[in-house]
């Protein structure tokens, strides 16, 4: 269990960090989530959230789409490795259930991965 927990060299922490994703980051999105990715040229995936107030008003719901992707991103990071992702969330992530927001995450971690790999699809 403890080779899944969210460590601190998991995380973006600065701005500097996460500035470094926002520019020239390639994008994956649907109507849950836009996921920002770039290399970082280390051997470990780094995770930042931007959960924004205007897409989801009351804090417990930001607080539950945390929990979501961080613990998808725990599932997904070795297939990640090497890249800075930024998850940020869309007016539709906030209505749908848990099994729909992993399902949608699975689908950004897949559409970085492929890219990351050169494969098509």
């Amino acid at each position: 269990m403890a080779k899944r927990r969210f460590k601190r060299r998991s995380r973006l922490l600065d701005a500097c960090a996460y500035s470094r994703v926002f520019k020239k980051a390639k994008r994956s999105r649907d109507r849950m989530f836009t996921v920002l990715y770039k290399e970082n040229g280390e051997q470990e995936a780094r995770l930042g959230m931007a959960i924004s107030k205007k897409h989801c008003r009351l804090a417990v719901q930001r607080n539950r789409l945390k929990r979501v992707v961080r613990e998808s991103f725990r599932h997904h990071c070795a297939d990640l490795k090497g890249l800075d992702v930024v998850v940020l969330n869309q007016p539709g992530a906030m209505r749908a259930g848990n099994q729909a927001l992993f399902d949608s995450l699975h689908q950004h971690w897949q559409r970085c991965h492929s890219t990351q790999t050169g494969e098509v699809g």
